[in-house]
């Protein structure tokens, strides 16, 4: 049983499949089986079991992957202990909300990539709900989402708070929340949930809600005249820029927004709690500069 082995075999786990693997792994289709088969072979065990889709673990290949991703972090820590950081390799999959993205995710981007250069990035933009199950399924390795997620497998380093300014057209007037509708998050999410509960006490059955995944079109909606809302102020900077929206006060504003990075507890990753403090570190300094 070889590194390479492991290494392969844990790539074909983690991305489902063995072209993906031999595509992360830059080797042919039939070297990555090759490999795979001689492990099978070495260990008298079946480690995958062809599904509807993606490969499957078998209960053995889901024994071993925690051995692989053990022993792939002692060389991990080897390489970072010992030898240079910037040596490191791998492919680090990261999530984050779209608040993030807009507020300082290019900054972490860029700062992870000068200690990492060889590592790389696949990077996905999703709503905090899809973005927790990816990391309880192992689809990411590290996201920036409204945490924290409570289970006890993860580990949730937290992140400077968003807080949320009320928004409208700039030509409006006095505004009636009981008149005019609401725009908020994802119904999935829980500021949305939070939100309803709220304006339901203090408007009544003349509520209405809208909801939305997609916060820029949300912002386009507002300076639209067509629903008002509150979100954090570096989601709405380009439309106050161009005096298309403005702030104003309902006479009530939600919590503000916690936000974690969040990723798998075990197997640790170096690569991964690095990721999580750069992260936190970027983005406290970012809230200290545009925060107000």
């Amino acid at each position: 049983m070889t590194f390479e082995q492991l290494r392969t075999f844990l790539w074909v786990a983690r991305l489902g499949g063995f072209r993906k693997a031999s595509d992360r792994l830059h080797l042919s289709q039939p070297a990555v089986s090759t490999r795979i088969s001689n492990l099978e072979d070495e260990l008298d065990a079946k480690l995958f079991e062809r599904g509807p889709g993606d490969l499957v673990l078998t209960k053995q290949g889901q024994q071993l992957l925690g051995y692989a991703e053990q022993l792939l972090y002692v060389e991990e820590e080897i390489k970072h202990r010992v030898a240079n950081p910037a040596e490191t390799e791998g492919l680090f999959r990261i999530g984050a909300s779209e608040t993030i993205a807009q507020a300082w995710l290019p900054l972490f981007l860029q700062a992870f990539s000068v200690k990492f250069p060889r590592v790389n990035i696949d990077l996905t933009v999703d709503i905090s709900l899809n973005l927790r199950a990816a990391i309880l399924e192992r689809r990411l390795d590290l996201a920036f989402l409204m945490g924290p997620i409570s289970e006890y497998s993860v580990k949730n380093v937290a992140l400077p708070q968003f807080d949320l300014h009320w928004y409208k057209d700039k030509q409006l007037g006095s505004i009636d929340l009981s008149e005019i509708p609401i725009i908020s998050y994802s119904s999935q999410t829980r500021p949305y949930r939070e939100l309803t509960s709220e304006l339901a006490r203090r408007v009544g059955p003349k509520l209405r809600v809208f909801s939305s995944a997609s916060l820029s079109a949300s912002l386009k909606m507002i300076a639209a005249g067509i629903a008002v809302g509150p979100y954090p102020r570096v989601l709405a900077v380009r439309h106050l820029e161009a005096n298309e929206i403005e702030e104003f006060d309902p006479g009530f504003i939600p919590p503000p927004l916690e936000f974690t990075a969040s990723y798998l507890a075990e197997p640790r990753s170096l690569l991964v709690e690095n990721g999580a403090e750069i992260a936190r570190e970027i983005a406290i300094d970012w809230h200290r500069t545009h925060q107000n």
